[in-house]
């Protein structure tokens, strides 16, 4: 594909005549002198041959060695002033003299053209390096194409180089000169991974891959390169640009998580500042509720405000907990602990809310202990059983299960209600997130779930709906990792 700095050299006719003026020069010298040896003669064309092909190569040799067999044969073998040979021996001095200086010729010119590769070899890894350097040390900004293209046209001293970067859909120019080379003949190789060397126009169009995605493609101009020197270009531009890619998608994942933490931040310092007027209100509403004499409508009033302020707190405390999780603020303390001592505390907190509905905790025998902390893991269990509560049918029973499964504990929590939709599964451990049929059935915020969901992730588990059938009611589960210390009965 690629035009080679050892490719063939355009015919030089002075090379030709050098070669063959040195032929000249020598049988010139010999014929000047009285007495001479015919094999001295042959031994020093023979080294003007090899001279001929070191300098200039192949072909001049070719024509010296020629030149030399037929000036040996006129000038130095008997009879001599002609071209006949008398002596039979003289001919096969001849033709050996001939055979022996095309491939003596052919052996210097192939050292020099290896000689010659290995420089340019050397002179591409050289610059390959410095490529390859300032590729992952040049801060490439928004269009790394730019950076690309104009660094490849610096260190390969290219006229024109254009770089098509095509995720974003942007072509870059570079060098001094200009290439006519249009997008869309560049999005051609780029998608057909098929690369083209226009000769005529000394241009090599590349396409740009990494593990088979197309990235781009890449033209240059006017330069003498090898098919190894062009590959490891290419590759180093798809390094480059997906080296790009994923500094811009860090940046991005950056800036969101800064903004989850600012938001998280004010969320606390909200919730925060809602506490204090809520305990105020509190206070007042249970003082007032204390005293004697008061009517039925303004007991319930109270009644109603004391109970509101203490859902509001609930909440404020929901968030404070969401923003602290978020914020990566909550310690997580590991130890073993029994999973009755993880329940109790959280059906006990909720048995005066549970409007006539019952709360049954099933723990078979022989349930070995988990390590979890044992304040954020009733958090989780109360969230579920109230979420439980809020959609299961008056009189219709809450039952807490737990089983041992591959070194998990499973607690699964499930209510009779009209269960989650299939397509609300995954969502509904989202922040603020609510399913039309929970919205329509219960009041609510989104947090409790979304606040269960980060504890377990905290404690590396895992939490989930259960897949059973609409209108079964719906069971939740999480898990948490089992330590073989004792019972957890």
């Amino acid at each position: 594909m690629a035009e080679s700095g050892t490719s063939r050299r355009p015919f030089a006719v002075v090379s030709y005549i050098g070669a063959l003026a040195i032929v000249a020069a020598v049988t010139a010298v010999y014929s000047l002198l009285v007495s001479v040896n015919a094999t001295t003669v042959a031994l020093t064309l023979l080294l003007a041959v090899l001279g001929v092909a070191t300098l200039w190569g192949l072909g001049e040799a070719v024509a010296a060695s020629v030149a030399a067999m037929l000036s040996f044969n006129y000038f130095f073998l008997p009879p001599t002033g002609t071209f006949t040979i008398e002596d039979p021996e003289n001919w096969v001095a001849l033709t050996a003299f001939l055979i022996t200086a095309i491939v003596a010729g052919q052996l210097s010119a192939g050292i020099r053209r290896r000689a010659t590769e290995a420089i340019q070899r050397r002179a591409e890894m050289e610059k390959l390096y410095t490529l390859s350097r300032g590729m992952m040390l040049t801060e490439t900004g928004p269009e790394p194409g730019n950076a690309i293209a104009a660094l490849i046209a610096r260190v390969f001293e290219s006229p024109a180089v254009v770089v098509y970067d095509r995720p974003r859909g942007s072509v870059h120019r570079a060098g001094p000169g200009d290439l006519a080379v249009t997008e869309s003949r560049l999005r051609d190789v780029a998608l057909q991974d098929t690369p083209f060397h226009d000769s005529a126009a000394s241009t090599f169009l590349l396409p740009i891959r990494l593990g088979g995605e197309p990235l781009g493609a890449l033209a240059i101009y006017g330069v003498r390169i090898s098919d190894t020197a062009l590959s490891s270009i290419a590759n180093l531009a798809a390094i480059a640009l997906e080296r790009a890619r994923s500094l811009e998608a860090a940046s991005r994942a950056e800036a969101a998580r800064e903004s989850e933490q600012l938001k998280s931040t004010l969320l606390d310092a909200l919730a925060h500042e809602f506490k204090t007027p809520l305990t105020a209100i509190k206070a007042a509403a249970t003082g007032l509720l204390t005293e004697a004499g008061l009517k039925a409508t303004q007991t319930e009033l109270l009644t109603v405000i004391d109970e509101e302020t203490d859902r509001l707190n609930a909440m404020v405390s929901d968030a404070i907990r969401v923003a602290r999780v978020e914020a990566g603020n909550v310690k997580v303390e590991m130890q073993p602990s029994k999973i009755v001592d993880l329940i109790d505390p959280a059906v006990r907190r909720l048995s005066g809310r549970t409007e006539e509905r019952a709360i049954t905790v099933e723990l078979p025998a022989g349930l070995p202990r988990v390590n979890a902390d044992r304040e954020l893991i009733p958090v989780v269990i109360g969230h579920l059983v109230e979420n439980a509560l809020k959609y299961s049918p008056a009189g219709s029973p809450v039952a807490v299960t737990v089983r041992a499964e591959l070194g998990l504990a499973i607690v699964t929590v499930a209510d009779r209600g009209p269960g989650i939709a299939p397509e609300d599964r995954e969502r509904v451990f989202r922040r603020f997130y609510r399913g039309d049929r929970a919205r329509a059935q219960a009041a609510g915020t989104g947090m409790g779930l979304a606040i269960a969901s980060e504890i377990i992730k905290l404690h590396g588990g895992r939490i989930w709906v259960e897949d059973d059938p609409p209108g079964s009611g719906a069971r939740l589960s999480f898990s948490l990792p089992r330590t073989e210390e004792g019972s957890g009965e």
